[in-house]
């Protein structure tokens, strides 16, 4: 149950990389707004994982 903790930041990586494959598709004039698409939700993910992960920290804290 500990790698739980670990795959947010996977969120946040592919979030960051899609962010950057979404500003070089922008400066191209390509397509960018399934790029953009991903790179919001996996911050998104990334934040809801951890708000989530740490409410389940300090419920197994106080048991």
């Amino acid at each position: 149950m500990n790698y739980l903790r670990f795959t947010q930041y996977a969120y946040l990586l592919a979030g960051i990389l899609f962010a950057i494959d979404t500003f070089v598709k922008w400066q191209s004039q390509q397509n960018f707004t399934i790029s953009g698409l991903f790179a919001a939700v996996c911050f998104f993910l990334f934040f809801f994982r951890r708000k989530f992960a740490k409410k389940f920290y300090d419920h197994n804290k106080k048991s």
